[in-house]
């Protein structure tokens, strides 16, 4: 992972203008994934538009990091299904062209 593709945290929060309290929480359960160095906590460019829907479910529709934790594993399922069924209808095709 390069050094180029980690922020501050603080930068984050606040340009989300969510305090780091809320980014700890996510880190607590294993929402996105920081990476500590020089004692200062940093979060991978990938996981801010994560961290920006996490923030709308929280601050918007008010739903606590409970009821965010399992929105965010059913999508996790409903994804990994998605691409089940993709990779059996590629298998189905391959039996529909004889």
């Amino acid at each position: 992972m390069e050094k180029t593709d980690l922020i501050p945290i603080q930068l984050v929060c606040k340009h989300y203008k969510i305090p780091v309290a809320f980014i700890n929480s996510l880190h607590e359960f294993q929402l996105v994934e920081l990476t500590l160095e020089n004692d200062d906590f940093f979060i991978h460019k990938n996981h801010l538009k994560k961290v920006e829907k996490i923030a709308r479910l929280h601050y918007d529709l008010d739903i606590n990091m409970e009821g965010i934790d399992a929105i965010n594993n059913l999508l996790k399922q409903i994804n990994a299904l998605k691409l089940e069924i993709r990779n059996l209808h590629n298998r189905l095709r391959v039996y529909e062209d004889f």
